[in-house]
């Protein structure tokens, strides 16, 4: 397994842009992200990592897939949709290379 940078409890936001845009052999940029567009920006906490594996953006189009760490990440779900209750939360799994982390002012935000 890589080494994981984030551990449980640490607070990390989801990136906006797509972290490793890489054309295909075609010369069209790859489409296929499997981090919901919905979470950009969002902030979240670690909650597991639960492991390394093959990435599958990578995959999806027959690329060699180096593993990654894959992490269980727990959102607020107001923030996310008007519709959701306090309290409600919302359970992702997103690979590693989706995450930054929060800085320490946005931390005691």
């Amino acid at each position: 397994m890589t080494e994981a940078r984030f551990a449980p409890g640490d607070r990390v936001r989801v990136r906006y842009d797509w972290p490793e845009q890489r054309p295909q052999p075609n010369g069209l940029p790859s489409a296929h992200i499997r981090t919901p567009h919905y979470l950009r920006g969002r902030l979240g906490t670690v909650q597991a990592v639960l492991g390394s594996f093959a990435n599958p953006e990578d995959l999806a189009f027959a690329r060699p897939a180096p593993k990654r760490a894959l992490y269980h990440v727990l959102f607020d779900q107001p923030p996310i949709w008007n519709e959701g209750a306090p309290g409600d939360s919302l359970l992702v799994e997103i690979f590693e290379h989706w995450l930054e982390p929060l800085e320490s002012q946005e931390q005691a935000a």
